[in-house]
């Protein structure tokens, strides 16, 4: 049996996942240019994987609870614009929430339209839910489609913004910085200007970065504008890799404006882990147990203070890990390489998937995690790969290991 849950926010639910939970979304998923929804944007689309598959259950047996905001029906809407406003609320639930069901809905809406072809809005939100699945290649066809023939200056924005974080995400900086300097020449502003400040601090100008564009942001208009929070954000990674203090200043003026931001929610636990405040980590993360990333950082912090829920919690996620590995269902393994780290302490299993995450995804935390895991499971060819990645990037971090 389904059920449809009309009352319960589905983010404190135990219930059975139909996929592995968006792990907390990075920057690289979906900011909306012009439409007032910040957030997907990041490879880091945040992960909660499914509970345990069971087969032993009575006929009137609740198996899945459906969100109480799913669609009700599998009808594709009456028109191009109709559609659009749908994908749009299914990708912006996902991001709030960190469920992945909703990329699946709005998946599924574009596979009922297979073989015609697509409004140039529709290209634009189909090449972001690409992006938010990893499917990087796919997502790149449609905005550079979009480049191609679109005069729409916010969907032309979108697509060169997006086009940018994904060559940022997977370390491509030349080709990320082509995109910011048209984005810059085509829709000057915070964006762009971080944009530029990205790439910059991840090719060896973290601080000049951080510099410039914290005095652009100080002429910004204000905490409730979408490209000043974008900012914010931004600042806040850069500060971290320099291993400023104001990093947390930075990503909690975001949330406090946008609370279900959980790229930032995840970035600003993890940065009190790492700074041992395990106690704020846990103020942060609660009630996101859901969230994979989250829940790692979670279990994490209760360790560090002997929380006794800790094992329990441990448990769940071992189970969640476990399904959506024979699923083949997780959309990225860089929770599951910190958890077999830091929780189960298997430095082999955790060097490999942090390093088979690491081919494909490149911002700072992934890079952190796999000279992490290579130096604890002395993976010496691992670990060379890596530190010449960073030399040829000159690409420094406060947060990575000193081994490295």
């Amino acid at each position: 049996m389904i059920s449809l849950d009309k009352k319960a926010p589905h983010r404190t639910r135990q219930t059975l996942r139909s996929a592995s939970s968006l792990s907390a979304l990075r920057r690289g998923g979906a900011f909306w240019i012009g439409l007032g929804l910040l957030g997907l944007l990041s490879s880091a689309t945040v992960v909660a994987a499914p509970s345990p598959i069971q087969s032993d259950f009575d006929d009137d047996t609740v198996l899945v609870t459906l969100p109480a905001s799913a669609p009700a029906n599998d009808r594709v809407p009456s028109s191009p614009e109709a559609m659009a406003r749908e994908v749009k609320r299914l990708i912006s639930e996902a991001r709030r929430s960190g469920d992945p069901r909703f990329l699946g809905y709005a998946e599924r809406l574009f596979k009922q339209q297979a073989g015609q072809d697509l409004t140039d809005s529709l290209r634009v939100l189909r090449g972001t839910l690409a992006q938010s699945l990893h499917q990087f290649d796919a997502a790149r066809q449609d905005f550079k489609t979009v480049l191609s023939r679109s005069d729409v200056p916010t969907q032309r924005a979108q697509a060169l913004l997006t086009l940018a974080n994904i060559e940022i995400v997977q370390g491509n900086y030349n080709e990320a910085q082509a995109f910011c300097e048209q984005l810059t020449a085509e829709r000057p502003g915070l964006i762009a200007a971080s944009c530029h400040a990205q790439v910059a601090a991840r090719t060896g100008a973290a601080e000049s970065a951080y510099n410039k564009l914290a005095a652009v942001t100080r002429f910004g208009n204000g905490a409730n504008n979408q490209g000043y929070l974008w900012a914010q954000g931004t600042l806040g990674d850069i500060a971290a890799q320099l291993g400023y203090a104001s990093a947390a200043g930075h990503w909690q003026q975001v949330l406090s404006q946008d609370p279900d931001d959980l790229y930032i929610r995840a970035q600003l636990a993890d940065w009190y882990v790492q700074n041992d405040n395990p106690e704020q980590a846990l103020v942060l993360t609660e009630g996101y147990e859901a969230v994979d990333n989250l829940a790692v950082i979670r279990a994490i912090a209760m360790r560090r203070v002997n929380d006794p829920g800790e094992q329990a919690l441990a448990s769940r996620l071992r189970e969640r890990f476990e399904e959506a590995i024979w699923r083949g269902s997780m959309l990225h393994q860089r929770d599951l390489a910190r958890f077999e780290l830091d929780i189960d302490q298997r430095p082999e299993d955790a060097a490999a998937h942090a390093i088979s995450n690491w081919a494909t995804q490149r911002e700072p935390l992934d890079t952190r995690l796999a000279l992490r895991a290579a130096i604890a499971a002395q993976d010496s060819a691992a670990l060379s790969q890596l530190r010449a990645w960073l030399k040829q990037h000159n690409q420094a971090d406060a947060r990575y290991p000193e081994e490295s």
